[in-house]
């Protein structure tokens, strides 16, 4: 297994209870495709460097997980049909 880190941005208009559900929601997705060693920090709403969506700011989460490449595949692909994600990036870690 691979370590994976991902970094994505939610929309700085939702609520705390949605903001959570989503944050567990990636986190199922995880370990229902495989990942080990599940870790989340939430860093809280920061300002963004440029507009994006028409968002000035958003909520930013940092994902670090083991698996394989199909489980950052699936996480990336479900993140890309998600209103709620303004922006991400998958990082592989070195070995």
């Amino acid at each position: 297994m691979k370590a994976y880190e991902i970094l994505y941005i939610i929309r700085p208009d939702l609520d705390e209870e949605a903001t959570t559900a989503l944050v567990d929601r990636f986190g199922g997705l995880v370990t229902s495709n495989g990942g080990e060693n599940l870790t989340v920090e939430k860093w809280g709403k920061r300002r963004l460097a440029y507009e994006i969506k028409d968002y000035r700011e958003g909520q930013y989460i940092l994902m670090n997980f083991d698996g394989e490449g199909r489980t950052s595949q699936e996480i990336e692909r479900v993140m890309k049909i998600s209103d709620d994600i303004i922006r991400f990036l998958t990082v592989r870690k070195e070995d």
